[in-house]
């Protein structure tokens, strides 16, 4: 028998459940214990986003199946080797896919807390992982001054070391490059759109058409608009955790944005019905399945112009590009970080932290290239 996973729709107390994930045999039989781990660990909202419960599915169907290939029973917890179960599929992640360490982790912490249900419900006699003591960087805090831990934590030993990298994004050379080869007006909004305010995919593909608005009725005198991004004022925005949070939008490309939806938009929205999204495919429906259609959009106009580029790297482009200026021309009372956290809706600031990483990492290159460039005018001379 071979093992498939899909997704099924159920109700509990009227509450509807949409894309639950499932695991089954190809005979239709249901693996009983990673289902019930599903009930258990997804209902009771351990992750908050039903968006990512995809992610807990084909975790433990590949968990599953690479077990299956190589002839192993899950609750093998006593094999009597030294590489475990899980220690070996993650080695498989890492050296035979080569998949990303970041990845792997997220594969393996689904995997973990499905074998620590296995072991509440006596399915296996122990974990298939111990515990070990690693450093890590803390974040500052108010009470940081009774904090005990020494900068240490316990984490699971089969989960790979943390390597932090860098995220990518476009130079500018790179970003007029791409907007070059965007003929198609829709497409380009939509580049414009990432570059100019930082959405997620999800964000982008979700943005309504009722946020734009005439700048020249808007109001006021500031060359900036504030645009409140609200999953619950019914006009369909989704943002990452249902959060609230409000954008600034220059009037120049808010103008642009009206422009787009009183000369162009109607193009695509007369071939569908009355649509909320701004982005709309040459059906006129909404770019579904989280905005990955609109990825690959992005990703074949980055091929055209010689540059690998996705959804996300125009996020960071956004990021580092927005800092790097605030810290060069800095607006009295504003903190530049604190700024970017919010516009880019980051929980916590130190995620928004790993920006001042690139922007150091422009200026040393600008810094080097300023220096090569005296070197070869006092060889010159």
């Amino acid at each position: 028998m071979e093992l498939v996973w899909g997704t099924t729709d159920f109700v509990i107390a009227g509450q509807p459940y949409q894309g639950f994930p499932i695991l089954l045999w190809d005979s239709m039989e249901s693996c009983t214990q990673a289902n019930q781990f599903f009930r258990h660990y997804l209902l009771r909202g351990q992750i908050g986003s039903k968006q990512s419960w995809p992610s807990t599915g084909r975790a433990l169907y590949d968990f599953f199946s690479f077990l299956q290939a190589h002839d192993l029973d899950w609750r093998d917890v006593d094999r009597g080797e030294a590489k475990s179960l899980v220690a070996a599929y993650r080695d498989y992640c890492l050296v035979t896919c080569e998949l990303a360490r970041n990845t792997t982790r997220q594969r393996l912490t689904y995997i973990c807390k499905f074998y620590e249900f296995a072991l509440e419900k006596r399915w296996v006699k122990r974990l298939p992982f111990g515990h070990e003591e690693r450093a890590f960087k803390r974040e500052t805090s108010f009470l940081e001054h009774v904090d005990a831990s020494g900068g240490k934590a316990l984490v699971k030993d089969v989960m790979p070391r943390r390597h932090q990298l860098l995220p990518k994004y476009l130079s500018m050379s790179h970003t007029k490059s791409l907007l070059a080869v965007a003929d198609n007006p829709h497409h380009r909004i939509m580049i414009q759109l990432a570059l100019r305010t930082g959405l997620r995919r999800n964000e982008l593909a979700t943005f309504p058409v009722a946020y734009v608005v005439d700048p020249d009725k808007a109001g006021g005198t500031e060359r900036n608009l504030r645009i409140r991004l609200d999953p619950f004022d019914r006009c369909g925005m989704e943002t990452k955790g249902n959060k609230v949070r409000d954008i600034w939008i220059s009037r120049n490309f808010m103008a642009e944005l009206y422009r787009y939806v009183t000369k162009l938009r109607g193009e695509r929205a007369s071939n569908g019905k009355d649509q909320k999204p701004l982005l709309l495919n040459h059906l006129g429906e909404p770019y579904g399945s989280n905005g990955k259609s609109l990825n690959r959009i992005i990703i074949e106009i980055g091929t055209r112009a010689g540059i690998e580029v996705h959804t996300h790297m125009l996020r960071h482009t956004y990021a580092t590009h927005i800092l790097s200026n605030l810290q060069r021309n800095p607006e009295k009372g504003l903190d530049p970080l604190v700024f970017l956290q919010r516009q880019l809706g980051h929980s916590s600031i130190q995620t928004t932290m790993i920006y001042l990483h690139l922007v150091n990492e422009m200026a040393d290159e600008a810094v080097l290239a300023y220096d090569d460039e005296l070197n070869e005018m006092a060889g010159a001379a």
